[in-house]
C-alpha cells in the first residue's frame, strides 16, 4: 500500500510589517467591557480584527447580521458555509440596543448571504437600519451589503434605508474571482455598485484583498472597473489565510506597492483610498462620510 505523504511546500513567512500591537486605551477597554458584559456581537471581536483597538477608539464598530452561517462558500472566508438558521426577527432592535449600550458614533452593518431566503434577507437589513435610526439617532451608517444576486427591487431596500455609505466589495479581481468567490460574479458587482449610485446613495464603497496570485495590471484595471462604476471608496488589503482549508497566500505585498495603489487610486479620482497591508472594509469608515 502507498503512503501518502503530506506537502513539503511551506507557508510564505508573515512579514513583520503584519505584526499587530495589541490595542489599548481607555476607550477600547470601555468598550470591551460592555461587549463583554452584555454578550454584543460584533465582527471586531470575532473576527479578530487586527484593526479593532484604533476603530473602537474611534468609536466605530462593525456588526454581522442575519446569524453566522452563509449559503455561499467562497475561498478566502471564514465563515461557516451550510444551511443558515431561522431569521431572528428581534435581531435588528438588539442590534440597534448594542449600538445604543456602547455608545457607537459609526457603525457598519454586515452580513452572511441568505440566498436561502426569497428576499436574501434584504427585509431584514432595512428593518436593522431603521431600528438603529430610531434608536441612535445621531449615529451614521455604512452598510455592507451582499450582492443579493442583483434583484432590484432588494437592493432598492437598502436604497430606501438610505444609509450614508453603501458598500460591496468585488474582493479580487476578475480572472480570480471564480477561485475566490465561487458563487459570485465579477460583472454583477459592477452593475450592484452602479445601480445603488445611480439610484441616489452619497458614497458606494468596495474593497479589494491582495496576495491571491493577482498582477499589479491586473489591480489597477479593477480599480479602473471601479471607478467607471461610479464608486467613491476603495480599501485595498492583504489577504490572510483564515485556515488550511482557505486558499494560500501567494505573496505578501509590500507596503511601498500599497502606496503606490493609494497613489494611482487617488489619481483615478477615488473620493478615499485606504491602502495597506492591515487595511480591512471597515478600516477608518467614519471618514468615508465626508
Amino acid at each position: 500500500m502507498e503512503t501518502v505523504l503530506e506537502s513539503n511546500i511551506l507557508p510564505i513567512a508573515k512579514p513583520k510589517w503584519l505584526k499587530v500591537k495589541l490595542p489599548i486605551g481607555q476607550k477600547y477597554t470601555e468598550l470591551r467591557g460592555l461587549v463583554d458584559k452584555y454578550k454584543l456581537n460584533t465582527i471586531c471581536t470575532s473576527g479578530s480584527c487586527p484593526n479593532m483597538g484604533e476603530c473602537w477608539g474611534e468609536g466605530t464598530a462593525t456588526f454581522m447580521i442575519l446569524g453566522n452561517v452563509c449559503t455561499r462558500s467562497c475561498g478566502f472566508c471564514g465563515v461557516k458555509t451550510g444551511r443558515p438558521e431561522t431569521v431572528d426577527w428581534d435581531e435588528p432592535e438588539k442590534v440597534a440596543r448594542s449600538i445604543k449600550i456602547m455608545n457607537i458614533k459609526h457603525a457598519v452593518i454586515t452580513s452572511v448571504d441568505r440566498d436561502d431566503l426569497k428576499d436574501m434577507g434584504s427585509i431584514i437589513w432595512i428593518e436593522t437600519v431603521k431600528a438603529i435610526r430610531r434608536m441612535n439617532p445621531e449615529t451614521t451608517l455604512e452598510t455592507l451589503i451582499p450582492d443579493f444576486q442583483g434583484v432590484e427591487r432588494n437592493l432598492d431596500r437598502i436604497v430606501e434605508a438610505n444609509p450614508e455609505v453603501v458598500s460591496h466589495n468585488v474582493e479580487t479581481v476578475r480572472r480570480l474571482t471564480r477561485e475566490v468567490r465561487i458563487q459570485a460574479k465579477y460583472d454583477k458587482s459592477l452593475e450592484v455598485l452602479r445601480y445603488l449610485k445611480a439610484k441616489g446613495i452619497r458614497r458606494t464603497k468596495s474593497g479589494i484583498m491582495l496576495g491571491l496570485g493577482e498582477t499589479e495590471e491586473e489591480v489597477i484595471q479593477t480599480m479602473k472597473d471601479l471607478r467607471n462604476a461610479n464608486v467613491d471608496i476603495v480599501t485595498i488589503g492583504q489577504y490572510l489565510q483564515p485556515s488550511k482549508k482557505h486558499l494560500p497566500v501567494k505573496e505578501y505585498i509590500l507596503p511601498e506597492q500599497f502606496e503606490k495603489y493609494e497613489k494611482i487610486g487617488l489619481e483615478m479620482g477615488f473620493r478615499h483610498v485606504e491602502s495597506g497591508a492591515l487595511v480591512r472594509s471597515s478600516y477608518k469608515a467614519q471618514k468615508h462620510i465626508l
